[in-house]
């Protein structure tokens, strides 16, 4: 027999029994959508992770002090940035920015919100990837001057105006303080690490005399240094404790500073992600095996039924391989049209949570990779063969004389 022969015949002894092969690709369309539609939310969450992370900005590494090996740690200063650009040792370091935060109240004629200030100067915004939508940002002479002018995120102007345009120019009151709007970000949305919206900029200089005071003139909250690359991230952040265990005559073994590597963050966040991702397609597995007994279940009973008409066919010539090949396709042919009906309800399934996700405002969509698609087809049909195996085998083996002879 030709291919498009047992093709034929195997579509016309699915459709002679359509509730019972509607009953058995059951298995198959919910295994594979499970499959599909897990992967799918795992692989969303998975970028959704990393796109959080590397909207903070890439290769940053975040310098703060600790108490851990040092008793009275010594506070992060305007000189350690010098020293932290200056140095001859600095060859992985490619920017460093002051930092200085708190939250505090804003206001306006009949609306107050509270928000996190920023001090900072002309360097953090483009390290933090924060663009501006309308006006400009902090700039060299709003901190030389330490100007009361404020760049505001988009969500505080929201909250404030009710609106991101014709903000500029405006002017709000920090702490009672009234600081002139000179700028509003693009929104880059909330997520893991928080609402990058819910912020207010002003320049360093001006949060230092006026608004978040601490304890030494030039003291900072943190430092955020750039590393030249990716790939130079871990030599930049030895770099960082051995100039500053020089600077603050402490040791790289003890120090009074702690280091966030954000590419340590980003490495650490994929594993889990894919091992994550991994541990739901292994669920959705345990759906595809159930289908695949289903399949092994009604082809035994198949094979039992059809015991007289497989007789026929040997008594008239038919081979071993014949039937053995005859019954394997039946079986594939119902797992590949099962797997192809679980793809559809797989885009379905991912299609709503995302349009869940999207009426909430959560920062995720499920994401169908091709390798996924073909992965779970592939799948659906080697469930078919190898399920279908037994049942094959035990039909092509049977005797015709026997075959014949049952009822």
């Amino acid at each position: 027999m030709n291919i498009f022969q047992i093709l034929f015949e195997a579509f016309e002894s699915i459709g002679s029994n359509k509730l019972r092969s509607a009953l058995t690709m059951l298995g198959i369309v919910i295994g594979v959508a499970s499959v599909i539609s897990m992967l799918a939310i795992g692989n969303g969450a998975s970028a959704s992770i990393n796109n959080s992370i590397s909207s903070l900005g890439s290769n940053l590494i975040f310098v703060s002090t600790t108490n851990q090996y040092v008793r009275s740690p010594q506070p992060l200063t305007t000189k350690d940035v010098s020293i932290l650009l200056s140095s001859p040792e600095a060859t992985a370091i490619a920017r460093v920015a002051p930092v200085m935060q708190g939250r505090a109240s804003v206001s306006v004629p009949g609306v107050s919100v509270s928000t996190t200030i920023y001090g900072v100067d002309t360097t953090y915004a483009s390290m933090r990837n924060l663009t501006i939508a309308d006006g400009s940002q902090v700039s060299d002479a709003s901190v030389n001057n330490r100007s009361a002018v404020a760049v505001l995120g988009s969500s505080v102007a929201e909250s404030l105006f009710g609106t991101t345009k014709n903000v500029v120019g405006k002017s709000i009151r920090i702490q009672g303080q009234i600081f002139t709007v000179i700028g509003v970000l693009n929104s880059l949305g909330g997520g893991g690490f928080g609402n990058q919206d819910d912020q207010i900029l002003i320049p360093i200089t001006t949060a230092q005399s006026r608004l978040l005071r601490r304890t030494s003139k030039n003291q900072l909250d943190q430092i955020i240094v750039q590393a030249v690359s990716a790939e130079t991230a871990t030599e930049a952040v030895n770099q960082i404790n051995t100039i500053m265990a020089a600077s603050h005559n402490t040791t790289v073994d003890k120090p009074d500073i702690t280091t966030l590597n954000q590419q340590d963050i980003l490495n650490t966040a994929t594993s889990i992600t894919g091992t994550l991702t991994i541990f739901l397609g292994g669920i959705g597995g345990i759906s595809l095996l159930v289908g695949g007994i289903g399949i092994m279940n009604i082809m035994l009973v198949t094979v039992t039924e059809r015991t007289r008409e497989i007789g026929l066919r040997k008594a008239l010539g038919a081979r071993k391989m014949d039937i053995l090949v005859q019954f394997l396709t039946e079986s594939s042919v119902l797992s590949l049209i099962g797997g192809l009906v679980g793809l559809a309800l797989a885009w379905g399934i991912t299609t709503i949570v995302a349009q869940v996700a999207a009426s909430t405002g959560t920062s995720f969509t499920p994401l169908i990779k091709l390798d996924t698609v073909l992965l779970a087809t592939l799948f659906s049909a080697a469930v078919g063969l190898f399920f279908g195996f037994y049942p094959a085998n035990r039909a092509a083996n049977l005797q015709p004389v026997e075959a014949l002879r049952y009822e």
